[in-house]
């Protein structure tokens, strides 16, 4: 009776195990073929775009301003007036956001209203863009009586906007350094502040970086913020400091989107979109050297 009961247990573990490998390899499956299909689509929509910039990617169209002429047109400006805002973005966010995520993991107590909070947090991560527009144009500018369309007050505005993102994947990298680590620290004598800079901010610097590179990236492609507190669509002369007029690449994209003519549309938008994607692309790249860099520094 024990020999056929013991059977039937094997067996029916067989058949679990069976089924597990089953789903995993459907699974795997599954994210085979949806990562080739995104593939195909980017790869498709860069095809488009590179076959009609190709021919008005060119040191003039870099460092030259818009123009009514799309033989003469340029980004120069929106390439200036973007680099300022997303400079500031990092320094306004950073610090900001690395020392929420530090106080919410190792200093506030856990309780219902730390659980408020981070409910709190992450769900402003997921609210829409034009939303922060319109907090930044009745905050800063109509409370704060902030001059519209400046780079301080769109850095301000885009700050707000990835301030919960950088926030939650800086709590996501700090809980993933091991308890055993800390308690390591304090046996060694050390505070808890010696502890949280020679142990814990350390070890989730890379996915501190990370988490904050992405949503600068994120943030360089924002319109409607931008929009919505005053920035210029276009612009003919770079901005020369935090409170002067700007304008950025998406807005300028937005406005020769518009634009009558097949130069326009066929030739300096995507030429302009181009010049987006290798950005975004170099601050991707950047996020990847960066987690790289700090992993291999690890002991």
């Amino acid at each position: 009776m024990s020999r056929v009961i013991r059977e039937s247990v094997l067996s029916s573990g067989k058949d679990n195990i069976n089924s597990e490998q089953l789903k995993g390899k459907l699974f795997l499956a599954l994210c085979i073929a949806a990562i080739l299909f995104g593939l195909l689509a980017l790869s498709a929509l860069l095809i488009y775009v590179f076959r009609d910039a190709v021919g008005w990617l060119n040191w003039q169209f870099i460092t030259s301003p818009p123009s009514r002429f799309a033989s003469k047109a340029g980004v120069y400006p929106m390439l200036i007036g973007s680099s300022f805002v997303i400079m500031l973005v990092a320094i306004f966010s950073l610090p900001l956001g690395v020392g929420a995520a530090v106080y919410l993991e190792e200093y506030a107590p856990k309780n219902f209203f730390k659980k408020i909070i981070e409910t709190n947090i992450a769900n402003l991560a997921g609210v829409p863009s034009i939303v922060y527009g319109l907090l930044g144009l009745g905050f800063f500018v109509s409370f704060m009586d902030m001059a519209h369309g400046t780079i301080l007050v769109g850095a301000l505005t885009l700050t707000l906007r990835i301030l919960p993102v950088v926030i939650v994947s800086s709590q996501e990298a700090i809980r993933a350094v091991p308890d055993s680590q800390r308690r390591a620290s304090y046996g060694l004598g050390t505070t808890r502040w010696q502890m949280i800079r020679s142990v814990v901010l350390p070890e989730s610097m890379p996915g501190i970086m990370t988490g904050t590179i992405l949503a600068l990236a994120g943030a360089i492609g924002e319109t409607a913020p931008l929009i919505m507190i005053g920035a210029a669509t276009s612009i003919f002369t770079a901005p020369r400091g935090i409170l002067s007029s700007f304008s950025a690449m998406p807005l300028q994209i937005f406005a020769w989107s518009d634009f009558p003519g097949d130069d326009f549309q066929h030739g300096v938008t995507p030429a302009a979109i181009v010049v987006l994607l290798v950005i975004l692309l170099a601050i991707n790249g950047a996020a990847i050297y960066i987690r790289h860099r700090f992993s291999k520094n690890r002991p």
